[in-house]
């Protein structure tokens, strides 16, 4: 029996992913992080502030995952974690800049969101060919049949193992109060995430926008230079040491 391609699998593991984030999220903002680090109490309007990454997330992943599916000559919907956060981000940007809200404010949203990724990619991998996030040939002895008769990357795998690392690290930093981590941890965490999506994609079937790159490249490498100039920013603001 293949357990590929199954009837509401990915459903199953967006579930799994859903309950692990929020079972983080209870965590860390109960238990690892200080009390001043929580969005709640460093921005006006918190359930409007919730609101705006949410539609930000949902805008950035139907956008993005659509637009690379039509380019990729696939005529559906679309939907893009890498799009979803980078959607995320500028409206919550855009947010903190109308409120006058300075600092960051998503270091709670790190260590879900790795969780999440590391959680859900496990769906993308048993929905097999028909989630269109499989990898290119590979002959390498890990290479997996989705059902087409062909070895491919899992790179919902590679991307699932590396995001778990980084929760890991999330984790031992925050109960050790790592101040430059509590400062910086959500910063790290997207940049992390973009860097080894950025990789990952030269290992996927999906059409190019400049040169080698594919659209998802692109976002990626705008949000390593979006986190490597909030980490540059942040270290200079010696009056926040816990967003």
């Amino acid at each position: 029996m293949t357990y590929f391609g199954l009837p509401y699998i990915h459903a199953v593991f967006d579930v799994a992913a859903w309950l692990a984030s929020m079972t983080v999220f209870w965590l860390v903002t109960r238990h690892l992080l200080p009390a001043e680090a929580l969005p709640a109490n460093r921005v006006p309007y918190p359930g409007a502030y919730a609101i705006t990454a949410g539609m930000g997330a949902l805008c950035g992943a139907m956008f993005f995952g659509t637009a690379n599916a039509l380019l990729s000559g696939v005529h559906a919907l679309g939907f893009s974690m890498v799009g979803g956060i980078a959607g995320a981000i500028a409206a919550v940007e855009a947010f903190k800049r109308f409120t006058g809200v300075a600092g960051s404010t998503g270091i709670v949203f790190a260590a879900p969101f790795a969780a999440t990724v590391a959680v859900g990619r496990w769906g993308c991998f048993f929905s097999g060919l028909a989630d269109f996030t499989y990898g290119t040939p590979t002959t390498l002895p890990w290479g997996v049949d989705f059902g087409d008769g062909i070895a491919r990357h899992p790179v919902q795998l590679y991307e699932s193992f590396a995001m778990a690392a980084m929760f890991v690290v999330l984790i031992l930093r925050f109960r050790a109060r790592d101040p430059f981590w509590l400062r910086n941890g959500f910063y790290l965490t997207v940049g992390w995430y973009a860097l080894q999506r950025f990789v990952w994609e030269f290992l996927k079937p999906y059409a190019t926008v400049i040169g080698p790159f594919n659209l998802f490249h692109v976002v990626c490498l705008g949000l390593v230079l979006y986190a490597a100039a909030m980490i540059r920013s942040g270290g200079r603001d010696v009056r926040w040491h816990s967003a």
